[in-house]
């Protein structure tokens, strides 16, 4: 009865508030780590999550900036607790995992979003140093926030989701974007062959690959744009983005279909949907939300 009533106070906090309405209670009691929750795509997710009753583990490199995270979820009346650390740091992961576990009960769900856009150049001047972060970051960190928290749902016996961040540059070729591009190409393989090992333990692993995505915090592509400037290869502005919006549009967006830049939140309700129970019979499924820009047919 008691429960009932919690319960029932929760969701009518919840409804009150207006930036995030819930959509429903798909979420009511479920306990999801999301990474890169400082920044747009993790905030909006946790704060999304929330409004539909997940508690939240918040984890991301940038610590200072977590608090404020976590007080806008907690008015959702739920749950919520910050890791600031590193996840190319396998002991760490590993540990923040068992720390969720045993605070939280339970692990239902991962949010695996956490990651670095790297250096903006050709192959031929592309920094190794950084190719190898953008790798260690990208597909290591993440595989280990994979691995332990896999770990975490076969011990506890319910299955779960797990929902990795990968991007349209995994799909395709995009120019100067070596060790992005294909870091995220890994990242869909990755997610299909855990799909399969993980099967049997009733967890399903999917990824979603977003491709221009703004402007809420600016278009993506403007840090490209810094990225290009402060690499300055030869030529680069003739093969990719413009800093200035209407150009972006001509050059960019006419190669959307559906000829517009998509919102974070029609990124995030596609997490959503693979880390609900409304997609628990898809497993191994890459969704790719670019408005249909990595199959073309957009006209001039």
């Amino acid at each position: 009865m008691i429960r009932s009533v919690l319960r029932a106070q929760r969701r009518h906090v919840r409804a009150m508030s207006t930036k995030y309405p819930p959509r429903g209670n798909r979420f009511e009691g479920k306990n999801i780590i999301v990474t890169g929750a400082a920044g747009n795509f993790g905030g909006i997710c946790a704060k999304m999550l929330a409004a539909e009753g997940a508690n939240i583990a918040l984890v991301d490199l940038a610590e200072d900036k977590l608090p404020d995270v976590q007080k806008e979820v907690e008015t959702y009346g739920i749950k919520a607790r910050c890791f600031g650390m590193d996840l190319t740091d396998d002991t760490k992961v590993k540990n923040m995992v068992a720390e969720v576990k045993s605070e939280f009960g339970t692990i239902d769900g991962l949010f695996n979003n956490a990651g670095y856009q790297g250096a903006f150049a050709p192959v031929d001047q592309y920094p190794t140093d950084d190719f190898e972060m953008v790798m260690k970051i990208n597909v290591v960190g993440l595989f280990s926030t994979l691995k332990y928290t896999a770990q975490a749902m076969i011990e506890q016996g319910n299955g779960g989701a797990i929902v990795n961040t990968a991007s349209c540059a995994g799909l395709g070729c995009p120019t100067l974007m070596a060790a992005y591009g294909s870091s995220k190409a890994a990242v869909i393989h990755l997610s299909k062959i855990s799909a399969i090992d993980l099967a049997p333990h009733n967890i399903r692993v999917n990824s979603i690959s977003p491709a221009y995505i703004g402007p809420e915090d600016g278009y993506m592509w403007l840090r490209q744009v810094q990225l290009q400037a402060e690499n300055n290869p030869t030529n680069a502005s003739e093969y990719y983005f413009s800093n200035d919006n209407d150009t972006v549009a001509k050059q960019m967006i006419g190669s959307v279909p559906l000829r517009r830049a998509g919102k974070v939140e029609e990124v995030i309700n596609a997490a959503l949907f693979l880390l609900s129970e409304e997609s628990s019979y898809m497993t191994g499924v890459d969704l790719d939300i670019s408005g249909g820009n990595v199959i073309g047919g957009a006209r001039g």
